[in-house]
């Protein structure tokens, strides 16, 4: 026996605010910091990732798919973030060495503080022709830390 149509829609679940990316690799930690009359700066290679950085994020903004809510759903919870490398040979980058670059820029960029990422997701690819970063940044609204406590003075 078929079961009759009842005329509702069923409704999918709500998927959380997601952004995708893809951008040119980060500099390898070693390109990241130069010591200059004792201090530490950003190099030159690394200031440009991050402005690679803003503009991908303008680009975004410019195609409707980076708006304020989910801004505000990225700046209220907690944040998942997956970052696929596509290096151009299998042992020659390390697999962390862009992730603080990355993370950092990309916060930056949002105006979000980096400490509510909760979940990172890191993954080692091959493409010797075409070597970029894919990343998603993920609002994740029912994060919970598995106790919570509470600080006493």
């Amino acid at each position: 026996m078929q079961e009759q149509p009842t005329g509702k829609r069923e409704e999918l679940p709500k998927l959380p605010p997601c952004i995708r990316l893809t951008l040119p690799l980060p500099p390898s930690i070693n390109e990241q910091y130069a010591t200059v009359d004792g201090r530490r700066v950003s190099t030159a290679v690394a200031r440009r990732f991050k402005k690679q950085v803003q503009d991908a994020l303008h680009q975004l903004e410019r195609q409707g798919l980076l708006d304020e809510t989910i801004l505000r759903s990225f700046r209220q919870g907690y944040l998942a973030l997956l970052l696929d490398f596509y290096f151009t040979t299998p042992l020659k980058r390390d697999l962390d060495g862009g992730l603080k670059i990355t993370q950092d820029a990309l916060c930056d960029g949002l105006g979000l503080n980096d400490n509510r990422v909760v979940d990172i997701h890191l993954t080692k690819h091959i493409d010797p022709l075409h070597p970029h970063l894919y990343l998603e940044l993920e609002a994740l609204p029912e994060w919970q830390f598995d106790q919570e406590y509470v600080l006493l003075s």
